[in-house]
């Protein structure tokens, strides 16, 4: 059985200086390093980049299932990976729960790994 993901401050995106400004801490790498091994998943790269293209930006886990033909069980065990790694919000809305990327953890991981990455 994969071991979990520990939990970390989702509450604002990477908050260190980049890699290659130095010697990193021990805490700043940490929290780099979860959030990459959240995307460190096909599955997962792949549900980040079907939300990014979707029309509105959002989708339902069933639409997302069918779409990668996984299990609704699976894809949901994906997104709660990606959501305690703040890479993705969701949100309830009657009976569906809709999903959608935060790009500004992304843009900060980026950032993170290079601070020339996104000028």
């Amino acid at each position: 059985m994969p071991k979990a993901l520990p939990v970390i401050d989702t509450t604002a995106p990477v908050c260190c200086a980049p890699v290659a400004s130095g010697p990193m801490s021990d805490a700043d790498a940490l929290e780099v390093a979860l959030r990459l091994k959240a995307l460190a998943d096909p599955v997962r790269v792949k549900i980040v980049s079907h939300l990014f293209s979707s029309p509105t930006g959002e989708e339902v886990s069933g639409e997302l299932a069918a779409v990668l033909q996984l299990s609704e069980s699976t894809v949901s065990h994906h997104l709660g990976q990606l959501r305690r790694a703040g890479l993705v919000v969701s949100d309830r809305r009657g009976m569906n729960v809709y999903h959608r990327v935060r790009p500004e953890s992304l843009q900060a991981l980026c950032t993170a790994l290079d601070p020339n990455c996104c000028t």
